[in-house]
């Protein structure tokens, strides 16, 4: 548990909270939970964040992995100026990253703790274990698992990717318990140390970044590693070129999700994809920016680590303490590879039910984009439950994949704590 800053928002807290209004609860504290508070204390809204501070990026991340965004890309969103990325190294005396330099995850970590001393002040760790619609009336009833239960004027749901990772049947059956770092399956996001692996024959299913750089953290920690790559190929980002000549800034406009006019457009103006069709966004946010690795990983990987293209998983057997994995080739010939642990590098999938801490009520009242499991979302990220909000991953479907990252915390706090403050 932190403190607030002194003098730095509870007179105004308190002036706000003096008719009578319950705080808003804002549940995770990594970069949409601590950047959505900052704009609520900002505005005078009582306010209560619960979560683990960065809590996905210190434990669901490898040791020694990378951001793939560029340091433009990951700054949270401060009511401010001063709360930048480039801030934080100039007021700790380090130099300032350019889009040469990635980003390693543990100095992002440390930002988004100076963020939070500097701009949110406290946050309880205690885990939120349900939301509730009162009987009659606005609002919310929460409860938390160190017993606490408070009424709720709103509640922001920022809980980032937790819970939502993705394990395909085809794998998912060899850990009846679960997957995880002890069973013959796990999910990328369930490791901090891959050197537990040294010595023994690990197989990465997926193509993308995870899949990519968890490979290469695994050879280089002693592993043999092979990875498997639905996909025909690889594909891999440009080095950025600092100095693009205008002709190819106009053929290929920036942003902060890299270049080229869709990319731009969906990041200039995230509320004009709303109100594309649902088939639409739903594709948009399947295809836009699909698996690949950061260019500054492939050195590390290509003529390194053995990637097979073309590999589908049709089947996996457990035979004793090893993992018999059926593989279909790129000619549909069969293949069986046999490895001592699957680390499955496939992704995540939007899912209401996959927020247990929401009543299955609210859960009912929510109502969903046609074709996913995903929340539909008012131009404020409120829900059809009026005063519940989501926001990060869990809104890409409706506003575009800039909230699949963090350069989208702008964009959706200002909306959500403008909203709020105004209710």
């Amino acid at each position: 548990m932190t403190e607030s800053l002194p003098g730095q928002h509870p007179a105004q807290e308190q002036a706000f909270a003096g008719h009578g209004r319950p705080p808003v609860v804002v549940i995770g504290a990594g970069p949409y939970g601590l950047s959505v508070a900052a704009h609520l204390r900002a505005a005078g809204a009582p306010v209560r964040v619960f979560g683990d501070v960065m809590g996905s990026w210190r434990h669901a991340m490898a040791t020694g992995m990378f951001l793939k965004s560029t340091p433009a890309a990951t700054d949270l969103s401060a009511p401010e100026p001063g709360g930048r990325l480039a801030d934080f190294r100039r007021e700790h005396g380090e130099p300032e990253l350019t889009e040469l330099t990635p980003i390693p995850c543990d100095v992002f970590v440390r930002y988004g703790q100076w963020f939070q001393k500097r701009y949110v002040g406290e946050v309880e760790p205690a885990r939120v274990t349900a939301v509730e619609r009162p009987g009659s009336g606005a609002g919310f009833v929460v409860r938390a698992d160190d017993g606490q239960e408070m009424a709720a004027s709103a509640v922001v749901v920022a809980t980032g990717l937790n819970g939502l990772a993705h394990v395909p049947d085809e794998l998912r059956h060899l850990a009846p318990e679960g997957p995880g770092p002890r069973a013959p399956v796990s999910h990328t996001s369930q490791h901090t140390d891959l050197s537990a692996y040294a010595g023994r024959r690990v197989a990465v299913v997926g193509g993308g970044q995870s899949a990519l750089e968890s490979a290469a953290l695994l050879h280089e920690a002693g592993a043999e590693v092979q990875v498997l790559v639905r996909e025909r190929k690889v594909l891999w980002g440009m080095t950025p070129d600092l100095a693009r000549p205008w002709i190819q800034r106009l053929a290929k406009p920036a942003s902060p999700l890299g270049t080229g006019w869709i990319l731009a457009g969906v990041c200039a103006a995230p509320g004009s994809v709303r109100w594309f069709p649902a088939p639409a966004r739903l594709l948009l946010f399947r295809r836009a920016l699909g698996p690949s690795g950061g260019w500054w990983l492939r050195e590390r990987v290509m003529g390194v680590v053995p990637v097979h293209t073309s590999r589908r998983v049709t089947g996996a057997v457990l035979s004793g303490p090893v993992v018999r994995l059926d593989v279909a080739g790129p000619g549909g010939e069969r293949e069986s590879l046999t490895v001592d642990h699957v680390l499955a590098a496939t992704g995540y999938r939007l899912d209401l039910d996959a927020l247990p801490f929401l009543s299955p009520t609210v859960r009912r009242d929510v109502a969903c984009v046609p074709g996913s499991r995903a929340p539909a979302l008012r131009g404020t990220f409120e829900s059809s439950v009026p005063g519940l909000y989501f926001t990060g991953s869990l809104a890409a479907p409706m506003f575009g994949p800039m909230m699949r990252f963090v350069a989208g915390t702008e964009f959706a706090a200002v909306r959500i704590a403008r909203h709020i403050a105004t209710s």
